[in-house]
């Protein structure tokens, strides 16, 4: 059972690490003066990646449990102590984590200013164009002052 823990957090490790490749080019594509093109494939992919990291997890908490651990960090850090194997991929894989964590929270940022941009852009754009007097008055009639 642990030699299946051991797979399953290298093909964790190697989900993390393709993830990671993801966000590095949606970076890229947020950093390009027109990024419409690569986003939708983009999201796709991580999408995807998100789907196989959480069924790797799942994975990962069931063995666990079959091991005698409790789920999630805590499981795995038991199991980590117990075992030099596990330790090691542990290891790679919380460093992998943490990689995409901050490229992901880069790209967070890198969004959140290009929106700030765009709103400022449209502000900027919109011109207070005084309103024409409407033909028609709420209640049909021409009013009084529109020069009918």
């Amino acid at each position: 059972m642990k030699d299946a823990l051991v797979a399953t957090l290298i093909e964790e490790y190697s989900a993390v690490e393709a993830f990671a490749s993801v966000l590095t080019l949606e970076t890229k594509a947020l950093t390009a003066v027109s990024p419409l093109e690569q986003l939708p494939a983009i999201v796709e992919k991580k999408t995807e990646l998100i789907g196989v990291l959480a069924r790797l997890e799942a994975a990962r908490d069931a063995q666990l449990a079959e091991l005698g651990f409790p789920a999630g960090w805590s499981g795995m850090e038991l199991a980590a102590s117990a075992d030099p194997r596990i330790e090691t991929q542990w290891k790679l894989l919380q460093k992998a984590a943490d990689r995409a964590r901050r490229v992901n929270t880069n790209n967070g940022e890198l969004i959140r200013v290009r929106m700030d941009y765009n709103q400022r852009a449209l502000t900027a754009l919109q011109v207070n164009v005084p309103r024409k007097p409407s033909l028609y008055g709420p209640d049909g009639r021409v009013p009084a002052h529109s020069g009918l």
